[in-house]
């Protein structure tokens, strides 16, 4: 395999290319009193224009020594409730919510230049919601939920193909099989910030923060808008790119 020049391969990149990436206007006065309905927004706007796996998200936790960690998931839904997403709660990322239950969340659609960034505390839906969630996905998200102990050490490949035959099996006779460890956890913001890339790089970016999510060393010379809304308490304010 002929070697490849990795620094060579970053240099001809770019990002935000004419014809793939349309970066919209965005103007951060006329954004709503809370962060749900402009996501939302965004999010339709993703699919609308064509964006691949919009509902994939990256998940970032900490262990009990504070070491971060991260990995995609998918998006769940995005409610009043906080944002949700599943795991095993015996996973590597159930580990680490069960010991520091607070994490972050980004998204990234390219095709608009846009990302949002999520923080806050993370809770565990009960049981009963959990499997809910789970048998509303697909037969192949039920095998995976049946398939194994996610992040444990694996013997060998084949030991997986036996596993996940025996799982896919299991969710085509039995739809409603449950799978104990599987859970829903929501996300409840704190902050949530919301990038709009500019040409010019003048990136407009919009956070949003509650009471309790508000940095304590925050800019005084941000704009802020004092009008919390009538749902979260939220306060807005522009930071720089």
């Amino acid at each position: 395999m002929a070697a490849t020049d990795l620094h060579a391969l970053l240099g001809q990149l770019r990002v935000w290319a004419p014809g793939a990436t349309e970066l919209r206007p965005f103007d951060p006065a006329a954004a709503p009193a809370a962060p749900l309905p402009l996501f939302t927004t965004w999010f339709a706007e993703a699919v609308a224009a064509g964006q691949a796996e919009p509902h994939t998200m990256s998940l970032a936790t900490t262990d009990e020594e504070g070491r971060a960690d991260v990995r995609i998931v998918m998006l769940h839904g995005a409610d009043a409730a906080g944002w949700s997403f599943g795991t095993h709660v015996t996973s590597r990322k159930g580990h680490e919510l069960s010991a520091r239950p607070y994490a972050a969340l980004a998204f990234y659609w390219p095709v608009l230049g846009r990302q949002v960034r999520l923080r806050g505390p993370v809770t565990a839906a009960p049981s009963q919601e959990s499997q809910a969630d789970l048998h509303a996905r697909s037969t192949g998200a039920l095998a995976a939920a049946l398939t194994g102990l996610q992040s444990g050490v694996l013997s060998s490949l084949e030991e997986l193909r036996e596993a996940s035959e025996a799982a896919w099996e299991r969710a085509r006779t039995d739809p409603a099989a449950p799978s104990l460890t599987w859970t829903l956890y929501r996300l409840h913001p704190q902050e949530v910030e919301f990038f709009q890339g500019d040409p010019e790089r003048r990136h407009v970016r919009l956070r949003y923060v509650t009471d309790t999510g508000a940095d304590a060393d925050a800019d005084a010379g941000a704009d802020a808008d004092a009008d919390a809304g009538a749902d979260g308490g939220w306060r807005k304010e522009l930071l720089w790119p």
